[in-house]
């Protein structure tokens, strides 16, 4: 069992994330950690959660420590991550918070809140009453008091699946500020970074049975242990404020423009793992592994990723858009990460747009069909319909209630064109998947 080499109790804060779920304990905290190993300094992450105190009683009685477990179908591999020094509730320390965010030390914010956590309204700006509950006013008035101390700026460092994420972000930042502390905007424009990023790694939740593995490994329970797959991919838009850890000694990319790489993402493996979800639950699977072994749905999620998104993507010098397919398929087919498809359906009002819609766009564009994608938006639609029980999505009873009326390619009208409930991710024509659906 690999353990952290440096002496965590030397290790000060310089990173604060918000939402500190499984995804980043097997990801930025992992090459976090692997940074500190060969001797970075002053790194150590502080944990947020906004309200949940789940995390923060998992970890928090192991002193931030959990254990990762690489799965495939070769075996396991472990090692335990110390790059975690606390988690905070926010709800419950906003002292502690403040007093984190503002210390010269802490150099970087990062997040893993999801699409909605960012608080967009339909037509991408954003929701002032969702965005007071969530972590632009904590942000904002830590930014204050770093502009009045004079210790400098922050980077802020979105690690979501958000289409073009840090300029979305510092879009939505500049909006709060404008509003609510107009005196800032310069200073956070001048002081402040927001990079891009592309991140990738397969997380599954972390079960019981999973758990009762790893006590068997350590000889204790460990209650924050997570499991992953060995890939792990992480390309970052090199702008950074104050510094930060040589990540890029350790597998993370830093690139001038993270572009082409964040759209393969989105198209390839996003649009592909959605799809996957809503198709292999209307056939009665449960997990990623089943459901490609499903004749019916592989060639669909095979289309999607060659046939479909991989012309629309503008690759990169060296981006070789096949090989990264036939990776994306190995890794779907992996049996050993029992990675639930109903985990991946939760919030697809957030993922369709950026994940399906473009693609689609592109190609009718170009006058060629996408029936994988088409395929999906139905059983999406038979999912809205509770096809595969309650819908978990933050605009659950709007499109439940819309997709109860009318056919596929009526109900896509409803959602996509016009002043329907997901116009506003997108902008162009909705009318051609209308027209696709009917046809």
């Amino acid at each position: 069992m690999a353990v952290p080499a440096y002496d965590r109790n030397e290790q000060r804060v310089g990173i604060v994330h918000f939402g500190i779920g499984a995804f980043h304990r097997a990801h930025q905290a992992w090459y976090t950690d692997a940074a500190m190993n060969a001797g970075e300094r002053d790194w150590a992450i502080l944990g947020v959660s906004m309200r949940s105190p789940g995390v923060a009683a998992q970890l928090n009685p192991q002193d931030g420590l959990y254990t990762l477990v690489e799965c495939s179908a070769q075996g396991r591999s472990a090692r335990v991550i110390g790059s975690v020094h606390e988690v905070l509730v926010a709800g419950v320390a906003r002292a502690r918070l403040a007093m984190a965010l503002t210390a010269p030390q802490t150099r970087i914010v990062s997040f893993t809140v999801t699409e909605k956590g960012y608080c967009r309204k339909a037509d991408g700006s954003l929701d002032f009453d969702a965005a007071a509950r969530g972590f632009y006013p904590i942000l904002s008035d830590a930014l204050r008091e770093r502009q009045a101390t004079g210790c400098g700026g922050l980077t802020l460092l979105s690690c979501d699946n958000l289409a073009d994420n840090g300029r979305q972000l510092a879009r939505l930042m500049r909006e709060w500020l404008a509003r609510e502390a107009p005196d800032l905007v310069e200073w956070f424009e001048t002081e402040c970074t927001c990079p891009s990023t592309m991140v990738d790694r397969i997380v599954p939740a972390t079960t019981s049975a999973d758990r009762a593995e790893v006590a068997q490994l350590l000889g204790c329970l460990d209650e924050g242990a997570v499991m992953t797959e060995p890939f792990s991919q992480w390309v970052i838009e090199d702008r950074f404020a104050r510094g930060r850890p040589a990540w890029e000694k350790f597998g993370a990319q830093l690139v001038a423009d993270v572009a082409p790489y964040e759209t393969a993402k989105l198209r390839m493996l996003n649009g592909a793992h959605s799809a996957l979800a809503y198709l292999g639950l209307q056939r009665g699977h449960t997990y990623v592994h089943e459901a490609m072994g499903d004749g019916a749905i592989r060639p669909l999620i095979e289309g999607i990723m060659r046939d479909e998104a991989a012309p629309t993507v503008a690759a990169a010098p060296g981006q070789d858009l096949d090989a990264y397919a036939d990776a994306l398929l190995a890794r779907f087919d992996n049996p050993a990460l029992n990675h639930k498809l109903i985990q991946i359906a939760m919030d697809g009002s957030q993922k369709i747009p950026q994940r399906w819609l473009e693609t689609l766009e592109a190609q009718r564009l170009e006058q060629r069909e996408c029936p994988g994608l088409l395929a999906a938006i139905s059983a999406w639609i038979a999912h809205l319909r509770g096809a595969n029980g309650l819908v978990d999505d933050p605009l659950a009873d709007s499109l439940c209630a819309v997709a109860q009326h009318g056919s596929d390619a009526e109900v896509a009208a409803k959602l996509f064109t016009g002043d329907g409930l997901l116009a506003g991710f997108w902008n162009p024509r909705g009318e051609a998947l209308a027209r696709a659906l009917a046809t």
